[in-house]
């Protein structure tokens, strides 16, 4: 877990933020899509919709 949060760190990402949109994604997301949920990939759900 701690690799987690240090990760998201390093990647100027909230920890709490990401780990909370990558648990309600994961089940969800295709397998050749998981990269996207990395945290040097991960977008929020609310700046992909801004995106569209």
């Amino acid at each position: 877990m701690l690799s987690l949060i240090g990760t998201a760190k390093l990647n100027d990402i909230n920890p709490q933020a990401w780990l909370a949109d990558v648990l309600s994604r994961i089940a969800d997301i295709p397998q050749n899509r998981l990269h996207e949920l990395l945290p040097w990939n991960w977008r929020a759900a609310e700046d992909q919709r801004e995106a569209a």
